[in-house]
This record gives structure tokens, sequence and C-alpha cells, in this order.
């Protein structure tokens, strides 16, 4: 008899097989599900959602030029947005203005044909790229750094080169020439001659003497022709009739400041350091000062090591802010609330924090304290409120020679410069009635004048004796300018120094002590009051890292030359030294310092009385490092003369000591250190060391010297720390 399947068992069997199934592939059936990633974009084509491909924003803002800055203080990107803004108002060409630590360079090979590549560089230190130019330098002349293109070329990319640097230096503008260097070696094409600025005498007239030929290399090479572009504005200024008062900066130099929130503090967000005491370094100081400050970082998260430097922000003094607000008609309105948008961000961004007021930009924001540049008059010439006062500018403008006489030799700001021109008094104080009126827009005077930028000072204590205080001590800049048939002499005083001379004053108590000379006064109380509280002034600072330090090992010998305020940093060095020593002692007993090196300070000022920094510490510290530091001493205005009567200085002291000198180099393997003056003394104490060290080779300085200093430079047992 046939037997056949049941609907019953085809269901059973149908199950089990679904089920089996089911079983099988249970990983892929039920595994969690994954999300989708996009794959990783190639060296080639990076695409517009990378904020750091500098080739794609440049075609998506139809921008024919990049420029690159390397820049410690600002003065390289103040360059940078200077030739942007040139090139825009000559051809009509927009640029993309790049810190290069923002971007990637593996795609600068892909720069198209008809666009060209610009270098602004600064050289930082002994030949050193500056710290936002580091990876860049690298970069370019590393040769196994590939582009896009898998090799280390740059056929046909054509490029310009402005460097910065200062001639008292040995390398002077040494990164800019390695730029120029390795983009020929890449295949680059230079378009006109490098351009080369000397900080020492005159960047701005370097720059001026460079840019025209340049321009016309450029256009040769680019094929576009001048007058193509116009005058445009950088911002629009509107001001606020409505606006939240909480809102509007007053001075504050954070968004942090603003709201009073807490973060780190740097350079973008400076901290308001209280005062903690404060004395006169000089004996006598009817015509001088020196002031020693000492600013409370407890509780800020600031922490810093011998040798660093600290930023101090200061503000232009009353007179100056008063005299441009009457010049530019703004008197009236100095409180009125203002914004500032920039009308093409990525060639020229709002350099401070906004809305603000016409009063506060002057104040706080921009730098109308420094000597105004020539190519700007002509700009402003225009708005004269006379022909007589256009005829002045244009000629201040287009005359080097007059512009020396006039405003260099004078040493003239904008303010002042336009109250000359328009026929106003300088030496009465400026007011709306003495002061005639120009009618410049202000977005025009926020394009032309620089930011104000902190001023820097070698940190004059040991944070192993002071971990909650840094120490600062600083000459008051103060001198008379010279006189010419349009300018009768004037004082002219430091902003920085005299901003410091100012919160010295108000955190003693004490009255100005100068009698040849009006110190200029400051808003030192800050936005909001914020820099004082009851009867404790602040300052805002920041620290700047430093590799000037001690070398680890105590045994080795240390050479410090620093007359004047140059011995900053040294006090600094013999505190760590003193704290060390101090430690030593206790744990070791009083023999613990025996094979340490030998510290030598060479010191030198006018006399022994008057401006001798510290005096009173020395010998201390001498007492606490058991004979392991000596001081030598060059007075300049005392006895004893030379035997020809001329002075002695300490690159004297130095060869007097030379045997000594000699065997703590050569044999200890010790460091030198050099901090102050650029321009005779840096350079006097190198050329004494080639001697002596020509000398202890048994050769001459021209030779054996020189290549000794040398060598000590490249392992770091020569540092400089000097400014001109």
């Amino acid at each position: 008899m046939a037997t056949g399947t049941s609907s019953s068992d085809v269901v059973i069997l149908g199950l089990g097989v679904v089920l089996a199934g089911l079983y099988l592939f249970r990983d892929q059936l039920f595994a969690p599900s994954k999300p989708k990633v996009a794959p990783a974009p190639t060296k080639a084509a990076n695409g517009s959602g990378n904020p750091r491909d500098f080739i794609t924003k440049m075609k998506e803002g139809k921008k024919r030029i990049v420029i690159f800055y390397g820049s410690q203080t600002g003065t390289a990107e103040e360059y940078a947005i200077r030739l942007a803004k040139e090139a825009k108002s000559k051809f009509g060409l927009a640029s993309l203005v790049c810190d290069p630590e923002e971007y990637d360079f593996e795609n600068l090979d892909q720069l198209p044909e008809d666009c060209a590549v610009f270098f602004v560089m600064a050289t930082y230190g002994e030949g050193e790229p500056t710290d936002n130019a580091v990876q860049l330098m690298q970069n370019l002349q590393d040769d196994s750094f590939e582009f896009s293109n898998g090799e280390h070329k740059l056929d046909g990319v054509k490029y310009v080169v402005f460097s910065l640097g200062n001639k008292t230096y040995e390398h002077y503008n040494l990164i800019g020439r390695q730029v120029d260097q390795v983009m020929t070696k890449m295949g680059g094409i230079r378009m006109g001659e490098r351009g080369e600025g000397d900080d020492d005498k005159s960047m701005e007239e370097d720059y001026l003497e460079w840019k025209d030929a340049m321009w016309d290399a450029f256009a040769a090479a680019m094929g576009v022709e001048e007058g193509q572009g116009g005058d445009s504005a950088d911002f629009a200024v509107s001001e606020l009739a409505e606006h939240a008062p909480e809102k509007v900066y007053l001075g504050e130099l954070s968004a942090r400041a603003l709201t009073k929130t807490k973060g780190i503090h740097d350079a973008k967000n400076p901290y308001p350091a209280p005062i903690a005491a404060t004395r006169e370094l000089f004996q006598s100081t009817e015509d001088r000062n020196c002031v020693h400050i000492e600013l409370n970082t407890e509780g800020s998260g600031i922490t810093y090591q011998h040798g660093d430097h600290v930023g101090v922000w200061p503000s232009n003094p009353d007179v100056e802010v008063d005299r441009l607000l009457c010049a530019l008609g703004l008197f009236d309105k100095k409180d009125q609330v203002i914004g500032i948008e920039s009308l093409d961000p990525a060639l020229a961004k709002v350099p401070f924090p906004v809305p603000t007021t016409y009063a506060t930009v002057l104040r706080h924001y921009i730098d109308i304290s420094a000597v105004v540049g020539r190519q700007i008059l002509g700009s402003l010439s225009k708005f004269a409120p006379s022909p007589e006062a256009e005829e002045a500018l244009k000629t201040l403008n287009s005359d080097k020679e007059e512009y020396h006489v006039v405003i260099g030799n004078g040493c003239l700001k904008l303010g002042e410069v336009l109250q000359l021109a328009a026929g106003n008094d300088l030496v009465a104080p400026p007011t709306p009635e003495n002061t005639t009126a120009w009618p410049i827009p202000f977005d025009i005077i926020v394009s032309a004048i620089p930011r104000l930028q902190p001023r820097y000072y070698s940190i004059s204590s040991s944070p192993k004796l002071h971990p909650t205080s840094i120490h600062v001590t600083a000459v008051v800049l103060k001198y008379q300018s010279v006189a010419s048939s349009r300018v009768p002499p004037k004082w002219v005083f430091g902003v920085g120094s005299n901003f410091l001379l100012n919160l010295k004053y108000a955190a003693s108590g004490e009255q100005p002590l100068l009698a040849s000379a009006v110190v200029p006064s400051y808003a030192i109380e800050g936005p909001r009051g914020a820099y004082k509280s009851e009867t404790i002034y602040k300052s805002p600072i920041h620290v700047r890292r430093s590799t000037f330090r001690l070398p680890t090992n105590p045994k080795s010998p240390v050479v410090m030359i620093g007359p004047g305020t140059g011995v900053a940093p040294f006090r600094g060095f013999v505190q760590e030294r003193v704290a060390l020593a101090r430690r030593s002692l206790e744990k070791n007993g009083p023999d613990a310092l025996a094979d340490w090196g030998r510290i030598s300070l060479f010191y030198g000022c006018r006399k022994s009385t008057e401006d001798f920094l510290y005096k009173e510490e020395w010998p201390q510290y001498t007492e606490e490092l058991k004979g392991k530091f000596s001081m030598h001493c060059a007075f300049s205005r005392e006895p004893p003369y030379k035997p020809d009567g001329s002075k002695i200085y300490v690159q004297d002291l130095l060869w007097d000591d030379r045997e000594h000198i000699a065997d703590a180099i050569v044999n200890g393997k010790g460091y030198v250190y050099i901090c102050g003056d650029a321009k005779s003394m840096s350079k006097a104490v190198e050329e004494v060391l080639a001697r002596i060290l020509g000398e202890a080779k048994g050769g001459s300085a021209a030779v054996e010297g020189a290549a000794e200093v040398k060598l000590l430079k490249e392992r770091s047992r020569l540092m400089l720390d000097v400014w001109s």
C-alpha cells in the first residue's frame, strides 16, 4: 500500500529547515549594525571638507595667490596681509593668507599654473624658524618629504620671498634665504628679487624699496596688468544703536576675560597678574628709572622656567589716545559702541574682539604709539582737511629724506603727523578745539595700524625660589627726539616700560620722581576696573618659552655676560643654582658643591653707586654657592680706566680673565651666555671670545677662534638673548 506525507509533516519539515538556516547564518543575520565609514581621503584629493587643504580653498574662493607667513611677534603676518592687499588693489587678485601651522603642504605641487605662492618669513633667535613655521621648513628642506606627485619637486611653481631679520644677528634673514634656496632647488621659479627687511634699521624702507620691482616681475610672470584692481575697504565699521553692555569689549583681550570664565592663560588669553611688590633699582632716579616688579601667578596655572620671557600687554598712553580721537573727529563719540566686520575674512580678519568702542580700539587694540609708516601717508592724503595738509602728507609719502628728517628723527606717531600736517601745535594737550579733524574712515585706521603687541622681558627670577612669582627688570625708555626745522625736540616714551612705571607708582603709592620729563599716564585700572582690586593693581601677562637654559649638570662651568638689564635672566640663573645648592648641601653635607663648575658673571653699568642692579643680592648668592660663583664688574664712568683713558667694558674683563675663560670652555666643556644689546656689546663679546679661543688653539681669532665660536653655537654651548 502506498504511503503519503501529511500537511503537518511538511510544516514541521519546513520549520526545521528554517531553524537550521537561522542557526547556520546567525552571525551574519543578527550581528549589530556598523556605521558606514567613508574612505580616507588621499593626498591628491582632500576635498573641500578638509580644512587644511589650501588648494581647494583657493579654488573655491577664486584666489590666485597663497601667502604663508612665519611670524613670532606679528610683524611678518602684517607684511603678508599688506602684500595681499596690494595684490588686490593693483591687479584685482584675491589672496589666501595662511598661518602654515593650520595647513598641510603635500599638495603644494598642485598649485595651478596661473597661481603663485608667497613666503613672508621671519628669522627668530639664532637662525631659527618662528614657532608657526617649524613644520613648513622641515617639509621644504627634507628631501624625503613627498608632495602629491610622489617626489620632492615643485617644477614650475611661481613664488615670491620677503624675509624679515635683524642685521645685528649672525644669521641675518637665514630662514627667508633657505626658503628661496630650497624652492629653486625643487624647480620653483622666483618672481623678482628676494626681499630682505632689517628690523635693526628700517624694515619699512626695505619693504618699500623692494616691492615695486617685485610687482613688475610678478605682473610679467602672471600675465596681469596693474590698474585692474581698485581701492576697496577691508572692513565695514558700523555704529550700533542697540547692544548688550555686558557683551561690549572695553579692553578685554579675550572672550574668557570678558565672560570671566576659567581657561588656560597664554598669548590668546593673558592673565591679569596681581603686582606683589615693586622697587626702584637705580640709586639715582633724577633722569633714569629701572623698575623691578614681582607678578603673582598663584592659582593661574602659569608656570615658567629660568630664561623664559614674560609678555606684558600694555595700553597706549592717554595723551596719544586723545590726540588721535581729536584728529579723527571722534573725541565726542569716543564711547560710541561699534561693530566691525571683515569684508574678506580669508584676507583680513578683524584683529581684535568686537563689539567695542572707538576709544577702546585706540587705547587697547592697535599700536598708535609707533612711528607712523611712510606708505600709509599717501592713502590718507585724500582725506586732508585742506590743500596744504594734503600736500604735506604727499611730500612725506614720496620724499624719503623728508620723511626721515621729520617723522623718523622726530619719532612722530600718526596723531602727531595729522596735527603737524594740519598746522596744529604738537605741544598743547590735544583737544577738539586745538586739533583739526580729518574725515578718515575708521575702517582705514583699523586696516593700516598694526595690532598692539605685548612687550617681552627676560624673567629675572627662578621658579625654584619663586614658584608663584615672576620678576621683571625693565629700564624705562625715555629720550629726546632729534629736532628739525619743522618739529622741535620732544620727549619720546617707550610704551611697555612706561606702562610698567605707571603700575609701579600706583602699586607703591609713589609720585613720579623724573625731573626732566613728564611721565605719560595710562588707564592702568583696565577695562571695567579689572586690573585693580582695592589697592592691588594687575598687569595682563603670558609666558613665552625659551631655550636660554643652564646646563642640567652643575659640574659644567658657566660664563655669563650681561651688562645693564642684560643681567636679568642671569639673576634667575644664579637663583636656580642657589636653590639646587641648598638642597645638595642639606642632603650631602658641606662638601656637596666641591665638584661643581664655576659660574662667572661679567656685568657692566655706569657707576657702582648709580645703576648697579641687585647690588645687595650678589654677595648673598656668592656666600650660598660656596665660592662657585664669581662676579666681574665693569663701571664705565668711574675709575679705573684703561691706560689711554678709555672706558672699561665687559669685553675687556673677559680678555683680562682669558686664561680661566679658555680653560672653562675648552677643557671644562663649559657654556657661554650673552644677554643684552645686540648692536655693539654682543658683537664685541663674540670678537673677544674668538681671540681667546683662537689663542688657546694656537691660531688666530679670524680662523681658529671664529671656527670655535661657530662650533659652540652649533652645539648650543654659546647662547644669546639679545635685542637691538
